[in-house]
């Protein structure tokens, strides 16, 4: 694929070649659910897709059709997903805080025996030149998550709507996004529709649009007020504190033979995810796994559920509002789709697309009253909050996917939503798939309100915002 990049839009000429990247540098090995370490699913947002749908370790294309079909006789016009990229390598930020504890851990080789050897015998194979880039796992990631998706709902994924430039794909600018996009397209085109013709006049645009997928940077108020705030997360640092977290450190040290002063929570965290990136990347069970066992595993699970609580979730009001442009925007192309449907019996946009971050979709479940607590997650009520909804890996890990889908029925239309390939019912709706209308009266203040420019305008000039660069 030739990409040629403008202010706003990739023009894409599909020639079919390999789009290589440094993701590629690493073999994609066949999953082996042997090879699974038992804190897997602990993982928040580096969690592996596979950790919420099993089944695909065995079938990575399986469609399960049955909790997807409609009782009402109904036929789907339109479908529009919001999709997070696919498996990455860690940033360049983390690599460094991965390579402090290495060589903490290094250091004590010439004393440590069992753990701390097999550890020392591990390569440390990250470096800062991969800062978050899309593994091949990433674009494996979106490739088949294409498939399936155009499996389930064939009669919006024709491939004449295609080469009519009729589907919309629109992407953050970030590498891994334009990437994952790449991926999506490439799994429709070889594997779904396997064109074998290989045009080369086949012209679509790929829109890059970071209002809509990175819009947490263009909203002051959540910049200042959040992003920039010290004492906005002042819950995730006082967590660090506590008794549960200490006595991780305390292990952790132990068993690399260091002296507990030099332990940090960040590099614990950083030895976390560096056995959640050996087996998202590599298919590996690391040998850092070993440092945690499951209640380990769940404290540092917390630490980063109350960090995507209060910097992306119902933490802070404006963390949710900073998305009304997009919860708009998908609005509109479900309205414009009622509308021509209604008109003609025909949609001009059967599908849309859109690739982003973890902070792209939390902000707009949490603007929908998705995953809310009754209790709002503290540094000090993890004990209450074990059986919390808030889990960001059971929500956002890799290639999560918040999938609208939109019926023509008898004397109606109907909405159905999609998390992750499975049913999720709208706050206060029992109904798999609603009528449309009725989702719109639920949400009718957000609709008549929710004013992306009004709810992210600083009440006084402060200066200009920087960019956010922490994002997942």
């Amino acid at each position: 694929m030739a990409v040629v990049l403008n202010r706003h839009v990739v023009l894409l000429t599909f020639a079919f070649t390999r789009f290589c990247s440094a993701g590629n540098l690493v073999a994609n090995r066949e999953h082996q659910t042997g090879d699974i370490p038992a804190i897997a699913k602990y993982f928040g947002t580096k969690t592996r897709y596979e950790e919420i749908n099993p089944y695909l370790l065995n079938d990575i294309l399986f469609v399960n059709k049955t909790p997807l079909r409609l009782q009402q006789d109904c036929s789907p016009v339109h479908i529009s997903a919001v999709i997070r990229h696919g498996t990455r390598y860690p940033t360049a930020k983390n690599v460094k805080k991965m390579i402090a504890i290495y060589n903490l851990a290094e250091k004590r080789k010439h004393r440590g025996r069992g753990l701390v050897d097999y550890i020392n015998h591990w390569d440390m194979w990250y470096n800062d030149t991969m800062d978050g880039q899309l593994v091949e796992k990433g674009r494996d990631d979106h490739r088949n998550l294409a498939v399936r998706l155009a499996t389930a709902y064939p009669s919006l994924f024709s491939e004449d709507s295609f080469r009519d430039c009729r589907m919309k794909f629109i992407t953050s600018s970030k590498h891994r996004c334009v990437d994952s996009t790449l991926s999506f397209i490439e799994g429709l085109v070889k594997k779904y529709w396997k064109m074998q013709d290989r045009r080369k006049d086949m012209h679509c645009q790929l829109e890059v649009n970071d209002e809509l997928m990175r819009f947490f940077d263009k909203c002051e108020r959540f910049v200042v007020d959040v992003e920039e705030n010290k004492t906005a997360l002042q819950q995730v640092d006082l967590f660090k504190t506590k008794p549960e977290m200490q006595g991780v450190l305390d292990k952790v040290a132990s068993l690399l033979d260091i002296a507990a002063s030099d332990i940090t929570a960040d590099l614990v965290e950083a030895a976390f995810y560096m056995c959640s990136y050996d087996l998202s990347i590599r298919n590996l069970k690391s040998p850092w796994c070993q440092l945690f066992d499951q209640e380990d595993a769940k404290v540092l699970e917390y630490a980063n559920d109350l960090k995507q609580y209060w910097k992306r979730g119902y933490g802070h009001e404006i963390n949710s509002k900073s998305s009304c442009t997009l919860f708009h925007d998908l609005f509109r192309r479900l309205d414009k789709a009622v509308e021509e449907s209604e008109r003609s019996g025909t949609v001009s946009e059967p599908a849309a697309f859109q690739i982003g971050h973890a902070e792209t979709l939390l902000p707009l479940l949490s603007l929908m009253g998705f995953f809310k607590d009754e209790t709002p997650l503290t540094a000090d009520n993890f004990a209450q909050q074990w059986g919390r909804v808030f889990r960001t890996g059971h929500i956002v890990p890799y290639a999560s996917n918040l999938v609208f889908i939109l019926h023509r029925c008898e004397g109606s239309y109907r909405l159905q939503l999609l998390l992750n390939e499975k049913p999720l019912s709208f706050p206060q709706m029992d109904d798999p798939a609603p009528e449309y209308q009725h989702v719109k009266n639920l949400y009718s203040n957000l609709l008549e309100g929710c004013d992306f420019k009004k709810e992210c305008k600083l009440p006084s000039a402060i200066g200009a915002v920087n960019p956010i660069i922490h994002e997942l």
